[in-house]
């Protein structure tokens, strides 16, 4: 536990830092790289010696766990690179509140219920699931674009509309990925394999903040530079300098600078949307390869199986169709 949590603490700073704070050459940067690639390697030597370990390497023997992993964790960078600002992005650029910007979400967030529902319906009705993930990562792809049109001012009911497709597509693809990899396994590895899962699609989730985050940052910055005259150019005019541009600040801006402010979040935001594109298409494409195994519907048969081929189960069929006669008030054998 100890090396995941330096190996995920490691990735996660050298991934927010990287070209902001510091410098990808600064001695810091490179220095959280190589704790990552280290401490990782001593987690996988670990994991491959110990009795019972927190994440069994056996897993990643099976190609439906791998995609699913890898196509949850590009999904989780999409999405919460993409959603994480977007409430910010809505005061700033659209002048509603903290309240307002919040409802507005509610659009991807109905999406996603019903889509989930639904997906789920179908799949317990037909046992098809494969193309679900696949549809689901070509409509976050299509939100992204979607959203990296946006310019302030646009009417409310096309945001709403570009979000309503991004839920659409993460509910039709986040928890069919969990039921695949929950597919693959036996009932004794289920909670392992999906603890497991969700720990990589968190990784993609914190990835994807983090990497936005710095980026976006690093933008606005410029373009403010850029943009704003000399004298507000460090604060936009603002107290306290860049840090201290909250939308409410914004909005009490002078109408020269409060554009240039609002103009400027808008194109330091919009275009990283279609910079993560690709990685919605390619957690599409990985789930094209994906194995469609018949939905395990009999758990107790197979927990008997198994118990019975490790010889944990002593009682043989006959001797239980007995026990049920006795039960049943029927004779002794």
């Amino acid at each position: 536990m100890v090396l995941l949590a330096i190996a995920t603490t490691c990735l996660v700073l050298f991934a927010t830092w990287g070209g902001s704070k510091y410098e990808w050459n600064d001695p810091i940067i490179l220095g959280l790289i190589a704790g990552t690639v280290l401490s990782a390697a001593a987690f996988v030597l670990v994991e491959h010696r110990t009795p019972e370990p927190i994440i069994p390497l056996h897993l990643f023997k099976d190609l439906n766990f791998n995609l699913s992993t890898i196509a949850g964790l590009l999904i989780g960078v999409a999405m919460f690179g993409a959603i994480g600002y977007l409430p910010t992005y809505l005061q700033m650029a659209f002048s509603v509140n903290a309240t307002d910007s919040g409802l507005l979400m509610i659009p991807m967030m109905g999406a996603l219920l019903v889509a989930s529902v639904v997906s789920g319906q179908l799949v317990s009705r037909t046992g098809r699931y494969k193309w679900m993930p696949i549809a689901g990562g070509v409509l976050v792809a299509a939100a992204l674009v979607l959203l990296s049109t946006l310019k302030p001012g646009a009417p409310l009911w096309e945001i709403c509309a570009y979000l309503a497709v991004m839920g659409l597509g993460l509910g039709l693809s986040m928890q069919i990925m969990v039921l695949i990899v929950q597919n693959s396994f036996p009932l004794r590895e289920v909670g392992t394999a999906t603890a497991s899962n969700n720990f990589f699609r968190q990784i993609g989730a914190t990835l994807g903040s983090a990497v936005v985050g710095s980026l976006f940052a690093g933008r606005l910055a410029d373009l403010l530079v850029e943009r704003l005259p000399p004298a507000a150019a460090t604060g936009g005019g603002a107290p306290g300098g860049s840090n201290s541009l909250t939308p409410a600040v914004v909005s009490t801006l002078p109408a020269p600078i409060k554009e240039a402010v609002i103009s400027s979040y808008n194109d330091a935001l919009t275009p990283i949307f279609i910079w993560m594109v690709p990685l919605a298409l390619i957690a599409a494409v990985l789930m094209c390869f994906i194995k469609e195994r018949p939905l395990a519907t009999a758990i107790e048969h197979d927990v008997l199986s198994e118990s019975i081929s490790e010889g944990n189960i002593l009682v043989t069929a006959d001797d239980a169709a007995a026990e049920a006669t006795v039960r049943a008030g029927g004779p002794r054998s």
